[in-house]
């Protein structure tokens, strides 16, 4: 339909169908954009074009402004923007201020009020439709005046009913305007307009979980008038294929108490592995294996778990078209990272990502993420109110992990903990800087705590709480807080920007904003990762949980520099291992099939050329990787096993340069 290629999104037809209108960006600009973490980070401008094909006309530029629809004019488009809803004719003249829509503020200052995320307007321009704090809302509207009117939700005014609790991804009229539909997760559902009444019927009189209303809670997404259909697409689970020997091998197993208390490597092993799961371990030659076997010697290297980040943050494209051959993913694993936790899901399309790996579709480590987190925005008046919200992650979004983040008062993060735990999901957290708060998620009950607790030394009653309530510390030292940051440690203490493996697996662009003309140098004894690494060590040595987290500074290699740190800081290297690999597995939840070298588990793997108990630097002498089964080259990220493969190229490689050849690498002996 287009005559010009760019990228394109948020289309829609006009009344008759004769237009489209849509928002467009600079398609180069957007391949060179590593991230969009937080939505589009390029500029768009807003076109029509005839709904045959044709000349694109450009109607204006935008800076915030998203979402265009028809309402009952086909000579009008409408947008949202940071104010509010407004429209401008089909010439992009004549801006009419339409509506201003304020959310619920929660525990958000500012004189500011937030503004609804998206409004749109009816087919007959009765009733606008809003997204706020991720929920749906509906109001009555009556003709604007000389200025357009302003509402605030759940303060009066306009007639108001909100139309969920659970939440939504999407939202818009049915074409006719007779009802309302909205999407989240794989769920669609739809309701008559005229089902909707505007008395208030939630918020405000929804009972607690003492029982202190005689109002029952009922969430408005399971009304009666409410339809609600699942879309159920279904791929099957990848794995490898095949049976594979691992000879000779010096096994670092992470098991047992010995095992994680002492140095201890299991020498000269077979390792048997049957598709994806490893079958038996033994001293070498004394397995009973197949004819049909395929034996790679590895020569006395040490195989580890693989390790597991346990606060990750990746470099995703999302808005509408997604990327599944991702970098950030690939850069992971070619670092032995084979699984990690998104702590904070900036967009539900995230979760495509998660998928694209488990069906095979894309290469690189396991993503486990939270969803979107839950924030102060969603300002919870009950227990009934938070339990109904976090359905939204068990039975849509399908995740066990979520991010609670100053969700509001104390009552208030009691009831994400108590309806998390119902709900059979794992809430962590972070205390934003204050030590009192991140004192009260331990007491409260919160599964984990991310980043550094502000003040230190640790004294016993902190080590004693966060070590017997099992509350979970990843502290990501490499983004301290009351300090500066490791990051900038090793950025200017080691070279970065010419590491040829770097340079195979990161976008050359955004290599350059990490590494050239850096302005924070500062001399060793300025940094105080030593004495924050040191607390870990506390934590772990009095029985608690404590995970690394590479916080996505440097996807692949920052998660080793958040080793080293903690070495740095006296922990024993077994130590060091220990978060790395069995205990992350038992933050996120995964140590039933991963985080240790046991039969039965996962075959996730990684093979170093050096023992990481001699001297922790080792674990990144990485020779290979194995991932739920197969076997990839760590510099190349071909695949080895079982199929060889070469790793698809990326749009900055050029095949004049070795370091991107994508010639598959001889399977071994």
């Amino acid at each position: 339909l287009t005559e010009i290629a760019a990228f394109y999104t948020d289309l829609a037809y006009s009344p008759d169908g004769e237009l489209i209108v849509a928002m467009r960006g600079n398609e180069y600009l957007r391949n060179q954009t590593f991230s969009e973490f937080g939505g589009l980070r390029i500029p768009l401008e807003l076109v029509r074009l005839p709904a045959k094909g044709g000349p694109s006309t450009v109607l204006m530029t935008t800076e915030t402004a998203r979402y265009p629809h028809f309402g009952p004019e086909r000579d009008r488009v409408y947008l949202t923007d940071e104010e509010g809803l407004f429209s401008l004719q089909l010439n992009g003249r004549d801006r009419r201020d339409e509506l201003v829509v304020n959310a619920p503020r929660g525990n958000r200052r500012g004189k500011t009020p937030p503004r609804a995320e998206a409004i749109y307007m009816h087919p007959e321009g009765t009733h606008v439709l809003a997204f706020a704090n991720k929920q749906v809302w509906v109001i009555a509207r009556t003709p604007a005046g000389a200025k357009a009117p302003e509402i605030t939700l759940r303060s009066g005014g306009l007639p108001v009913k909100r139309l969920t609790h659970i939440g939504a991804d999407y939202l818009g009229w049915t074409p006719d305007g007779q009802g309302v539909w909205w999407a989240i997760g794989n769920t669609f559902y739809s309701r008559p307009l005229a089902s909707i009444d505007y008395q208030r019927s939630d918020d405000a009189d929804v009972n607690d979980d003492e029982g202190g209303s005689d109002v029952t809670f009922a969430p408005e997404d399971a009304h009666a008038a409410v339809a609600a259909v699942k879309m159920n697409v279904q791929r099957p689970r990848d794995k490898a294929e095949g049976t594979l020997l691992i000879e000779h091998a010096n096994v670092i197993s992470m098991t047992g108490e010995t095992t994680l208390a002492m140095n201890t490597v299991d020498r000269d092993q077979d390792i048997l592995i049957v598709d994806n799961r490893i079958q038996a371990i033994a001293v070498h030659g004394s397995l009973a294996v197949p004819d049909d076997v395929t034996r790679i010697n590895i020569e006395g290297r040490y195989v580890t778990p693989g390790f597991i980040d346990t606060h990750a943050h990746w470099e995703f494209r999302t808005s509408d078209v997604l990327e599944p051959h991702n970098w950030s993913l690939v850069a992971n694993a070619a670092y032995g990272v084979t699984a990690g936790l998104d702590v904070q899901t900036a967009s539900n399309d995230y979760l495509a990502y998660r998928d694209f790996v488990e069906t095979g579709q894309s290469i690189g480590q396991r993503a486990f993420m939270t969803a979107r987190g839950v924030f102060g925005d969603t300002d919870f008046q009950s227990y009934d109110e938070t339990y109904s919200y976090l359905r939204r992650y068990s039975d849509h979004y399908k995740t066990q992990n979520i991010k609670s983040y100053v969700v509001g008062n104390r009552e208030q993060r009691q009831w994400v903990v108590k309806a998390s735990k119902a709900l059979g999901l794992m809430p962590t957290t972070e205390g934003a800087g204050d030590q009192a708060l991140n004192i009260t998620h331990a007491i409260d009950g919160m599964h984990g705590n991310e980043h550094t607790l502000p003040d230190a030394p640790f004294f016993t009653d902190v080590v004693e709480l966060f070590a017997r309530t099992k509350t979970a510390y990843t502290p990501t030292l490499v983004v301290q807080y009351n300090a500066p940051t490791l990051v900038d440690y090793f950025f200017t203490r080691t070279e970065v920007h010419d590491d040829v493996k770097l340079q195979r697996f990161y976008p050359h662009n955004r290599l350059d904003e990490l590494t050239q003309r850096r302005s924070t140098w500062l001399r060793d004894n300025e940094f105080d990762f030593k004495q924050g690494a040191a607390q870990v060590a506390k934590i772990q040595r009095a029985g608690g949980l404590v995970g690394v987290g590479g916080h996505g500074e440097l996807q692949g290699l920052a998660y080793h520099w958040e080793m080293w740190a903690f070495e740095m800081g006296g922990m024993r290297p077994v130590e060091v291992l220990r978060a790395a690999t069995i205990d992350g597995a038992k933050i996120i939840g995964i140590d039933q099939d991963l985080g240790s070298i046991e039969v039965g588990k996962l075959a996730d793997l990684v093979i170093l050329d050096a023992n990481p108990l001699s001297d922790i630097r080792n674990t990144t002498s990485i020779s290979r990787v194995m991932i739920n089964g197969r076997l990839y080259d760590a510099n190349t990220m071909n695949q080895q096993w079982p199929e060889q493969k070469p790793l698809p190229e990326f749009w900055w490689w050029n095949q004049e340069d070795v370091r991107f050849s994508v010639t598959p690498v001889t399977q071994g002996e």
